[in-house]
Order: C-alpha cells, then structure tokens, then sequence
C-alpha cells in the first residue's frame, strides 16, 4: 500500500465532525446556586427552575435562602451554602466580587469533584461610572481554578440583566452566554444549560485564560444601559 493509499484510508476511517450544537442533556442535573439570595443568583434560579431544572439556592444563612426559595416557588429549595454545594451536580457562583475567594476557599471540600460555574464580575465603580478590575490570577474564574483544584472549574452567564432574569412577564431570555473552560465536555454542559432557558443559548468562548475580557465587558454594558436605559444583553453573529 502507498502512502498516498494510507492517507485515504485513515481519512475515510476518522469519526465525521462533531456537530457544536449537539449538546448534552442536563435536565436530570440539579443545579445549586451559591448567592442565590441576591439579584443575579435569584433570578438564575428563577428562570432554571422555571425551566423544570432543579434548583437549590444557597446562602450564608440558610434562613435567608428557604425564604428567598419560597417567594420564587417553581419546587426551588434553600439551604446554607455547603450544604447547597454537597447537594448539586453543578454549582453556578454569584456571589459578589468582594467575597468571591473567601466564600470559595471555605467551600473547597464540599465543592470538589463539582462542575462549578463562575459568573462572577470583578467592578469597581465611580463617578465616571463602572470600570473593570484584573484579580492577581487573571479573572475571577481563573480565581476559582486555583481556590478549587478538585473542581471542574468554567465560566459562564456574566452578561445577563438580572432585572430581565427575575420579571415573570418576561417569557424568553433573548441573549447568548458566553462560556468558558478547559474542557469541552464540562463546556457543553454549561452550553445546555444555558439552552434551558427560552431564548438563550451557550456559545463556547475559549479557555478560562480568556476569561477577564468577558469579565470585564459587564462595565460596558452598564455603560450602554445607563445611557439607552435598557437591560443590553449580547448576540453572536453567524454561529
């Protein structure tokens, strides 16, 4: 056999492409979110749940959290954060920027061997308005990574108006969500995910490297909001 033969044969052998959008199914996946109780993590939780997933909130006081689970109905439960973690199978953290680590660090146990989500973004904000901030490991995902070597670490729902997220007049979610991670299978997951929400969908963004710039474009879509007083969300054109 030539090796022009051999080339044709290996071709011919090799798997067809994986199509992108082929995507797993999570609806059986319970889904914890650690911040439940504010504006972001509460209307997640809302809208997954809504959507027929699974849904535990987490807080620092469990009380909180079964109160905040109540008001949004959809068989949503409260617990205190660790307990929420060991329940789920993916845990989204919305917690805000200034008790990111510490609240991760305390959850390193309960945590590993999780799918984490991070959508967390680091701001700071003046009188010029809302501006980006770098953490020391690149991003608050990044940050994640190294506060939770067990988990399986991606990033994910920044972009999202928790305004949009907790109105029960509002039916679909038109926006993408960008996600990141290093691996695909863990990424595809989070895609699916965000599927389950009417009108929104998961688009693959690169690795967790590449995290601090979807991170940081919530300061201008705050920007973009204040000025048109809008809930601007983002669509990925020609995918």
């Amino acid at each position: 056999m030539t090796s022009t033969d051999s080339a044709a044969t290996d071709n011919a052998q090799k798997a067809p492409a994986k199509d992108p959008w082929d995507l797993p199914d999570v609806s059986g996946l319970v889904v914890g979110v650690l911040g439940g109780t504010g504006p972001q993590g509460k209307g997640l939780a809302y809208r997954l749940a809504k959507a027929g997933q699974k849904v535990i909130i987490g807080s620092r006081a469990a009380e909180r959290a079964e109160a905040a689970a109540t008001e949004l109905g959809h068989g949503i439960e409260g617990a205190d954060n660790a307990e929420t973690a060991r329940r789920s199978d993916i845990v989204i953290v919305a917690v805000p920027w200034d008790g990111h680590g510490k609240t991760l660090e305390s959850l390193r146990e309960e945590l590993a061997g999780k799918l984490v989500v991070d959508c967390v973004n680091p701001l700071g904000f003046d009188k010029k308005g809302a501006y980006a901030l770098k953490p020391e490991e690149g991003s608050a995902a990044e940050q994640a990574a190294a506060l939770l070597p067990d988990s399986r670490v991606t990033a994910a729902f920044h972009h999202l108006s928790a305004v949009l997220l907790q109105d029960p007049e509002i039916d679909a979610i038109d926006t993408d969500v960008m996600v990141l991670g290093e691996v695909r299978a863990d990424v595809e997951i989070v895609q699916a995910l965000a599927g389950r929400i009417p009108g929104m969908r998961g688009v693959f963004a690169g690795r967790l490297r590449n995290a601090h710039q979807v991170e940081s474009l919530v300061a201008n879509l705050i920007s973009v909001n204040r000025r048109y007083k809008a809930h601007a969300g983002l669509r990925v054109t020609d995918v």
